[in-house]
């Protein structure tokens, strides 16, 4: 059985950590390496940084941001938000990122993703998908963090994505994210049954129930999540246990093991 993967997502706005319900109505959870050297003490697999107004201001990531934090932490970290060019990518790899996480890009210039994947390799290339339920079992593409409609059906883009060369996708429910009613299960095993490549799900956690549903019933291959572990209702820890309980294979070190 393959192991699944327990991913904390750092949404970062103004430099710090923040967390919303729908995108909106943010609330501050911490300076982001003191909180990323926290998750990785908690035994996290990997750890997500998505700097959620950079395409909205129409500016890069902060590369500064990445380097420290990579100098202070030894798991694989993914970067989103705000990249445009095969230079930003190569700058956010640099500068200590394992992984880039391209969005808004994808769509004005889908041709991006394959000169992504041809250049750093798949491994390195993560299609992230924000979908908005259409109220008749489809759903549909957003972009701009969430404000900019697109027209595309989010199960056809993610296949769309794995074609031009995505090592896996990042799937966003738009209607469930910070609303702690569980992850669109519909909507994850939708795209995870349309791909080959792994599918994160992301958008709705509020207890560890939910965590094991996205894997099993959603099918996902990784599970993120935010205000549950930024404000302390759960552990990572304590999440791997209660999955390890149920069945599914996980990574169990330090602190999960206690």
């Amino acid at each position: 059985m393959l192991t699944k993967r327990i991913i904390p997502c750092l949404d970062l706005k103004n430099g710090r950590v923040v967390k919303g319900t729908n995108f909106i109505n943010l609330r501050d959870a911490g300076d982001p390496v003191e909180v990323a050297a926290e998750y990785q003490r908690q035994g996290a697999d990997e750890l997500a940084f998505l700097d959620i107004s950079a395409t909205e201001e129409n500016r890069g990531v902060m590369i500064d941001l990445i380097e420290r934090t990579a100098a202070n932490i030894f798991m694989p970290i993914t970067v989103g938000g705000g990249i445009r060019t095969i230079n930003d990518i190569r700058d956010i790899l640099n500068a200590g990122a394992d992984k880039v996480s391209i969005n808004s890009e994808s769509i004005r210039n889908p041709d991006f993703v394959k000169d992504a994947a041809n250049k750093f390799g798949s491994q390195a290339v993560i299609a992230a998908i924000d979908a908005k339920s259409n109220g008749d079992g489809s759903w549909r593409v957003m972009i701009s963090g969430g404000k900019t409609e697109t027209g595309l059906n989010a199960v056809e883009w993610a296949k769309t994505m794995e074609s031009f060369g995505a090592g896996e996708i990042l799937l966003t429910s738009m209607d469930r994210d910070g609303t702690k009613d569980g992850y669109d299960i519909a909507l994850t095993r939708a795209v995870s049954e349309a791909v080959s490549i792994p599918v994160i799900a992301s958008g709705g956690v509020g207890k560890p129930e939910h965590f094991y549903a996205g894997l099993t019933e959603g099918k996902a291959d990784a599970v993120l999540a935010a205000s549950v572990f930024h404000f302390r209702e759960y552990s990572v820890g304590e999440i791997k246990k209660y999955l390890a309980g149920m069945g599914i294979s996980v990574r169990l070190t330090g602190e999960n093991e206690e």
